[in-house]
């Protein structure tokens, strides 16, 4: 009787077209991969600029384990930090133009801490509907009952709720927001919520996961691409997209970051960033500091993916980034849209429900500097040809 409801919800995903068949890869990240022996284009990763396969990164992380050995074999706390940990915070600050960081072992743990270790059960936080799901994990892990949804990125519905907020005196409050919205692409009203935030005595705190290494100069992210350096309070990153590897890292003045160290459950209580891990993005982070070539060859395939789709009529919703939305619509559509491709050689996963609302789902085609015009063509080409047999254009 135990296994009943889950069998059942298993097999009930299955005919909903919900159900996550999770494909193995036996190569790099490239433009291309290869699973079970086959070659595929490679159009759905976050490996935005090509770092997770640079030979740079490699050499770094051998030169590393050749000295430090491969783990920590401690929290950071205690014995676990590695001069290593302390170079790549310093440069992540430098890169970011803050005055200080803190490294974690994953974007979501580095949510996590800075949303639950500011927020407690009577303050306040003012959350975009469409914020990722490791920030509403954080949020309900606070404990925070005085949680305010705005429409999304409607900073106007934002403030018709500032009324009913401002009644709870002397408590902190929290506006967070994604910086890059990572189902549909677009940006976050960053400029707007800063005032809005300076007008209500609120910390502000954008997750930038899929702005970092993409958007800015050189790729410093969302608070770099508005020129608002020293005005949002929190800006937490991922290192596993844009940079190539792993891990997480937070961003603000040097009293938060250092409340962040002496406080933060996830970053006490989780053990340290591998060695390897820790040398790659050391190298990761100089290589886009010194150059901008690979971000720009993303945005030039991105416009290129963007305009030929938009010729074929496709639906690509309102993205701003290379995050490219494939509109479907029906979740088992996007499914069967998805297995086609493949069995074309061309790898771009379906997203649905619960990653989008029911009814949204969609294709997430993500073009990198790692793509020629000739490999973004060949995905096109595909693309139009299921998308003709299933009637989606």
């Amino acid at each position: 009787m135990r296994q009943n409801f889950i069998e059942t919800t298993l097999t009930s995903m299955k005919q909903k077209g919900l159900y996550n068949n999770i494909k193995t890869v036996d190569s790099e990240q490239g433009a291309y991969l290869n699973i079970n022996g086959k070659k595929y284009l490679n159009l759905c990763s976050n490996n935005y600029v090509g770092l997770a396969s640079d030979p740079r990164l490699k050499k770094a992380a051998i030169r590393a384990i050749e000295k430090y050995g491969v783990g920590t074999a401690s929290v950071r706390s205690l014995i676990g930090t590695n001069s290593l940990h302390i170079e790549l915070e310093e440069k992540l600050a430098r890169f970011k133009k803050a005055e200080g960081c803190l490294l974690l072992t994953g974007g979501y743990l580095a949510n996590m801490a800075a949303i639950q270790t500011l927020i407690g059960k009577e303050d306040i936080v003012i959350s975009d509907e469409l914020n990722h799901a490791s920030i509403i994990d954080a949020v309900r892990l606070s404990g925070c009952k005085n949680k305010f949804i705005y429409k999304h990125a409607d900073v106007k519905d934002l403030r018709r709720q500032i009324p009913e907020i401002l009644k709870f005196k002397k408590r902190t409050i929290l506006i967070v927001t994604d910086g890059v919205f990572s189902m549909d692409g677009d940006l976050a009203p960053l400029p707007d919520l800063v005032k809005v935030a300076k007008e209500i005595g609120a910390y502000l705190m954008v997750d930038d996961a899929h702005g970092e290494g993409v958007l800015g100069k050189n790729g410093r992210g969302i608070v770099d691409h508005f020129h608002l350096h020293g005005k949002v309070d929190i800006e937490v990153g991922t290192l596993s997209k844009a940079f190539g590897v792993m891990g997480g890292f937070i961003t603000g003045n040097k009293e938060l970051v250092e409340y962040y160290r002496q406080k933060a459950r996830q970053f006490l209580f989780t053990n340290a960033l591998s060695i390897p891990d820790t040398a790659a993005l050391i190298a990761a982070v100089d290589i886009l500091a010194k150059s901008d070539r690979e971000l720009k060859r993303l945005w030039d395939n991105t416009k290129y993916l963007k305009d030929e789709l938009q010729k074929l009529d496709f639906d690509i919703g309102k993205s701003e980034t290379p995050i490219t939305p494939l509109m479907i619509g029906d979740e088992n559509t996007a499914k069967q849209y998805s297995m086609e491709l493949f069995k074309e050689g061309v790898m771009a996963t379906p997203i649905k429900f619960p990653m989008v609302p029911l009814g949204t789902a969609r294709l997430r085609l993500m073009p990198s500097a790692t793509h020629t015009k000739k490999d973004l063509d060949l995905g096109i080409k595909k693309i139009e040809k299921i998308g003709k047999k299933l009637k989606v254009i």
